[in-house]
């Protein structure tokens, strides 16, 4: 029974993240399909370049959205199943993260366009700010405030997970309480893995970027799909 509900979390969390919110969004606000424009990813920044700043907000926060709901129910799923509360928390945890994974993988190869889709920096975001808020909080902050500043989105991506990565690997090991408290290992994991994944997906971006060719936020879109340019979410 166990098992079957850790499946069922699992998929809720890969059928949530597989919601194209980028390419509905997009039809709507332009009459765009975005991944005919710039990179052909879903996220936030291709969506800007295709159907401007509104269709981007709106994105954004449902990409996030998606991430979020998915931990929430898969923590509502496992509440209260065992007679003992440290396996309670233990496998409420452990759902979560499953989850939370199971969005980002959802919203990165969508059952709904043929298995492609962004690259689930919005949705890991998201799926940590159910976890544990103040991180995720942080991380977004070097996100945009690094990816704003410099341009490249793709560079505050990667520095904005690994920040929230850092953040919570540093309460973990020091038993920090940090408005809430210090936060389980689950939560470390989920935000080291995540980093990871994140990193490994932005690495064409990142031969561009030392080779000074990675498209800026707010350079003019074309028409044409060439290989992932900057960093959808």
């Amino acid at each position: 029974m166990t098992a079957l509900m850790f499946i069922g979390v699992a998929a809720i969390g890969y059928l949530l993240g597989s919601i194209p919110f980028g390419v509905i969004i997009s039809r709507r606000f332009a009459k765009t399909d975005v991944r005919e424009v710039g990179s052909g990813k879903t996220g936030m920044t291709n969506v800007l370049r295709a159907a401007g700043k509104k269709a981007a907000a709106v994105s954004l926060l449902l990409d996030i959205g998606k991430g979020a709901a998915a931990v929430g129910i898969a923590g509502l799923i496992f509440r209260d199943k065992t007679d003992t509360v440290a396996a309670v928390l233990t496998m409420n945890q452990s759902a979560k993260i499953l989850a939370g994974f199971a969005a980002i993988a959802g919203h990165n190869w969508s059952v709904f366009l043929k298995f492609k889709g962004g690259r689930g920096v919005a949705t890991f975001m998201g799926g940590l700010a159910a976890l544990y808020w103040p991180a995720a909080l942080i991380g977004a902050i070097f996100l945009f405030g690094i990816g704003f500043r410099t341009k490249y989105m793709s560079l505050g991506s990667i520095i904005g997970a690994v920040t929230a990565f850092i953040l919570l690997m540093s309460f973990y090991v020091a038993k920090i309480d940090f408005i809430l408290p210090y936060p389980p290992f689950e939560y470390v994991l989920y935000a080291m893995f995540g980093a990871i994944f994140i990193y490994v997906m932005h690495r064409d971006n990142i031969l561009r970027l030392f080779n000074g060719t990675e498209r800026k936020i707010g350079e003019k879109a074309k028409a044409k799909i060439s290989p992932s340019i900057n960093t959808p979410k």
